[in-house]
């Protein structure tokens, strides 16, 4: 029988799961039936297994994610400290803190580098049949415990230690079902402190029988005894192909022909490691993605590190991103959410804005990740770029923003519910529905309106005048009135009546024309300052909040905008209660007040901007009018805290305001339509171009016929590309300048009208529409996108081409 040495070296050396095939088939003493064990010691765990991850990269980071506890168990474990015990860290941030004093330090390359050589991903194989090698410096595991760890499925072995991420027990497993077709996955592993011997075994999927294919309905996944144990054998080193080091201690996985998607086929240092930077928006620990020389000849750059998403997007910041912002919400029920929006610039340097946007989705969206969801900085659930369409309502920031959402503080109970064992996906239940009604809420109000209304500036004309061009398009239209309700009030265009422009009210200046000093931000605040004029009889500033309503409290400060954000020396607010009066009555502190501001308010918390710091408070129903909560308000600095307090009162509710719809006159009577924008290839006085539509995101190319821009739930304008190759090949027939121009009318009036009642009757009959995307299951797909492609898909060419009567007649021979 081969020596157990021997046998792993041959098994670890197969760098494919064929050449794994030829291992078995020359040692059929060694791999007999009788040597295989079911995973979990359950025959019955193929439902567990496979109903894991959906697709293979948040399966290999769930991997990733156990090398990093394995490390921080171990530094735990050097240290002395029992995991389970109070003593030991409480949370993933206070472990790295406490065992990694000098983990600012990764900030830098060098320093990074040498950390991440503890954690790494390695290429085998051929380029298009990649096996990966995870191998981690952690705590290990003697031969003899592998059945209670690493071949052990759902014992909670981590429930109790509280600074790791693991719970289920499980997520190991999920990469396997990526693994070829037959599932081979070798793990090796020896205990930290260099006791005990180096055990291996290998998994895979049970290759059923004739016999079993009768009367079994699955299969399960198995792992290698020889003679009752795990194979074992002693070492000091081994040369295991890692990057700068051998193998000493710690766990070596491989993962054969592993089901790369096609973005992640390639250099593994490049594209694998952004798709994993995309899962790992904040890891503990930096990793390295090392790739093969054989591989990939000709690329100088086959070793990178990564330290998450959050970290390329602030630290290349200058370079691809134009702002960044966080919101932070809490409320009683959801706990505390801390939302940050990345905004990229539409046009990076170097680069036109189709090549701009080509590279933004290359680097940021290879996953088609939108809105992360993380805890302790492992992304858990997304959303595409559908909730910034139709949530939001920012079309134009499709493709050019990252939304993070930090649920690492979510209550309990709220997050079990919000997010699948898995930790890939969202559950579709109530609380995520309310999570994404918050998100939407709160940005909606936030610095990203502003941003978005300044890009949809960026593509209006000054001078472009198609009004009497549409009003010609529409003075015989038969507009009776259900078909005047089908038309949104986004266009105004008078029919029957003019009326004289009124002469523009200027009001007086408050500031008696002088410019407000420029702003000059500091890194550390020196000061926080409440911006309120109301005071309660002590003098302590008063914030009036209606019941059921909201108020906004700013304050002025001097520090940078991404002091809450940024990856160096972050800062933060904290919000304390220190009194609370019902109704005004006097004496005092009651009994039993609780701690939390989130039992009183619903907090939205923005981050500086301008040095401004906005606070919204929404009473929760647990007060009543006159209630008077008296708040402390502290701002961290470098080494100094900065405090306001102030009173807020609970007033009145807001009378609603009963505003009756004035009854449109006969004398005017207007219609509703979007504006309408022609476009060109080249510049032209008067009008739009393709890159100032490609600088706000909007392609189009000689394929494009047309752009609808929807504002909210209404479509605002169509932009109509004159330069379509539709258009071209019309016109290329025609000879006289008339019916040059009555084409141009033609297919101007064409395009605008089918996209416009197209769009109003897909939109009122509440239509939802859904693209099966290579093979897999189906996408919804944004209304906007739907009509632009079939505008490009021989619709318009009909529309030109074929006269009614024409088709009439066709019919009648």
């Amino acid at each position: 029988m081969i020596q157990e040495e021997a046998l792993f070296h041959a098994l670890y050396q197969a760098s494919t799961e064929s050449e794994v095939d030829e291992v078995i088939q020359q040692h059929p003493e060694v791999f007999k039936q009788e040597n295989w064990y079911p995973y979990g010691q359950n025959e019955s765990n193929f439902g567990v297994v496979e109903n894991q991850q959906a697709s293979p990269i948040p399966a290999l980071v769930e991997k990733v994610i156990n090398s990093i506890d394995a490390i921080l168990m171990k530094r735990c474990l050097e240290e002395g400290i029992d995991p389970k015990s109070p003593q030991a860290p409480r949370s993933v941030e206070d472990a790295v803190k406490r065992f990694f004093p000098d983990a600012k330090n990764w900030d830098l390359p060098s320093f990074r580098a040498q950390q991440a050589e503890a954690i790494q991903i390695l290429a085998d194989g051929p380029r298009l049949n990649t096996s990966l090698v995870i191998y981690d410096d952690g705590e290990g595991q003697h031969p003899e415990d592998f059945e209670d760890t690493f071949l052990s499925l759902l014992r909670g072995n981590k429930n109790e230690i509280h600074f790791v991420q693991g719970k289920y027990n499980m997520g190991g497993a999920g990469a396997i079902v990526f693994c070829g077709k037959k599932r081979y996955q070798l793990i090796g592993s020896k205990r930290f402190d260099g006791t005990g011997l180096f055990g291996f075994t290998l998994m895979r999927k049970h290759p059923l029988s004739d016999e079993e294919r009768k009367s079994k309905k699955n299969t399960w996944y198995e792992y290698l005894k020889i003679d009752g144990k795990i194979p074992s054998f002693h070492i000091d080193t081994m040369d295991l192909g890692l990057y700068n080091r051998l193998f000493k201690t710690g766990t070596v996985i491989k993962l054969y022909s592993y089901d790369l998607p096609e973005g992640a086929r390639s250099v593994i240092s490049r594209d694998l490691n952004q798709s994993i930077n995309e899962y790992l928006f904040e890891p503990a620990l930096p990793i390295y993605t090392i790739d093969k020389e054989e591989r990939y000849p000709n690329d100088r750059a086959l070793q990178r590190h990564l330290y998450g998403l959050k970290r390329r997007l602030e630290e290349e910041g200058s370079k691809y991103v134009e702002t960044y912002f966080s919101e932070t919400y809490s409320d009683e029920t959801i706990g505390t959410v801390k939302i940050t929006c990345y905004v990229f610039k539409p046009r990076i340097e170097g680069k036109n804005a189709k090549e701009s946007r080509e590279t933004i989705q290359r680097e940021f969206f290879k996953n088609n990740m939108s809105v992360l969801f993380s805890i302790n900085g492992q992304v858990h659930g997304h959303y595409t770029s559908e909730f910034i369409t139709r949530s939001l309502k920012f079309s134009l920031l499709k493709g050019y923003l990252i939304i993070h959402v930090d649920c690492t503080h979510v209550n309990l109970e709220f997050r079990n519910e919000l997010f699948m064992a898995s930790r890939d996906r969202l559950k579709a239940g109530e609380e995520s529905r309310t999570l994404r009604h918050v998100i939407s809420d709160v940005l909606s109000k936030s610095k990203l309106k502003d941003i978005y209304k300044q890009r949809r500036q960026a593509i209006t004309v000054e001078g472009e005048d198609t009004k009497d061009l549409l009003k010609s398009f529409t003075d015989n239209l038969p507009l009776k009135d259900d078909l005047l309700s089908l038309l949104n009030q986004t266009f105004k265009l008078d029919q029957k009546t003019k009326r004289e422009p009124q002469p523009k009210q200027h009001k007086p200046s408050q500031n008696n024309g002088q410019q407000p000093p420029p702003f000059n931000p500091q890194r550390f605040p020196s000061f926080l300052k409440i911006e309120v004029k109301a005071q309660d009889k002590d003098g302590l500033p008063m914030v009036k909040v209606p019941l059921g309503g909201e108020r906004t409290a700013r304050f002025s400060t001097d520090v940078e905008d991404h002091y809450f954000d940024r990856v160096e020396e972050p800062g933060d607010l904290q919000i304390a209660i220190l009194d609370y009066r019902p109704n005004e009555r006097e004496g005092g502190s009651q009994p039993g007040i609780p701690d939390k501001v989130e039992y009183f308010f619903n907090v939205a918390r923005s981050s500086p901007n301008q040095g401004i710091i906005r606070i919204a408070f929404n009473p929760t129903d647990k007060v009543q009018v006159g209630d008077a909560v008296k708040i402390k308000a502290t701002l961290m600095g470098a080494g100094q805290k900065f405090e306001e307090i102030f009173w807020i009162k609970i007033s009145e509710p807001e009378k609603k305001q009963n505003k009756q719809k004035a009854k449109p006159s006969k004398e005017d009577d207007r219609i509703g339509l979007p504006a309408l924008h022609l476009v060109y290839e080249e510049k032209r006085d008067g009008y739009l171009d393709w890159e100032a539509l490609e600088a706000q995101g909007i392609s189009m190319n000689h394929d494009t016929v047309m752009h609808p821009s929807v504002e909210g739930d209404k479509l605002d304008a169509i932009y109509v590309n004159m330069d379509s190759r539709v258009l071209k090949d019309y016109k290329s027939k025609l000879k006289t300048a008339e019916q040059l121009d009555l084409a141009d009318k033609r297919y101007i009036s064409s395009v605008y009208f089918h996209t416009l009642f197209l769009y109003m009757i897909t939109r009122n009959r509440k239509y939802t529409i859904y693209q099966q995307q290579g093979g897999h299951d189906e996408e919804p797909v944004d209304l906007t996108d739907y009509l632009k492609d079939i505008f490009e898909s021989y619709y318009s060419a009909f529309l030109l081409n074929f006269e009614m009567s024409e088709l009439i007649a066709s019919l009648e021979d």
